[in-house]
């Protein structure tokens, strides 16, 4: 009976090791997956984050490609409101971007109202602000300027 209880102890004590073996195996698979799952969400996220950075790069350029354009229409109208009937050809045509024909650019004369309106030239119109936007690709800026009360001279100081 002695020999019997000794072998029954030990199958006891191989079949907890086993249990334990296991247990502890199945603890490792949990904590790889999990350390895992973490550094590729982590790397995911940063590559995100890397990519929005790329893309605000390119958006900046495109951004001042249509500031200069919106820029340049405030200009071009300006100069047609004061110079028009003295300007050669009169009036000014549109300017033209020779960096790319995909830059759209739009002016107006606005009224009190702020109806589009036919600009004319100092004097014998009532516009009272120009609006210019410039579009390339996802970017679009524009200026806005109030022209009224204003005069073909300047103050003497």
């Amino acid at each position: 009976m002695n020999k019997k209880m000794k072998t029954l102890e030990y199958k006891n004590k191989q079949s907890e090791k086993r249990s334990r073996s296991k247990v502890s195996g199945q603890v490792m698979i949990m904590t790889t997956l999990a350390i895992g799952g973490t550094i590729l969400g982590a790397a995911t996220i940063a590559g995100l984050l890397v990519v929005y950075q790329i893309r605000a790069t390119t958006d900046l350029a495109d951004s001042a490609k249509v500031i200069f354009a919106a820029d340049a229409g405030i200009e071009w109208k300006l100069y047609n409101y004061f110079k028009g009937t003295t300007s050669t050809p009169n009036p000014l045509p549109q300017p033209d971007f020779l960096s790319s024909s995909d830059i759209r650019l739009t002016v107006a004369c606005l009224d009190d109202s702020f109806t589009e309106i036919d600009c004319g030239t100092l004097g014998n119109s009532s516009a009272t602000a120009i609006k210019s936007v410039g579009t390339y690709k996802n970017s679009s800026r524009a200026f806005f300027v109030f022209i009224q009360g204003v005069t073909s001279t300047f103050p003497t100081p």
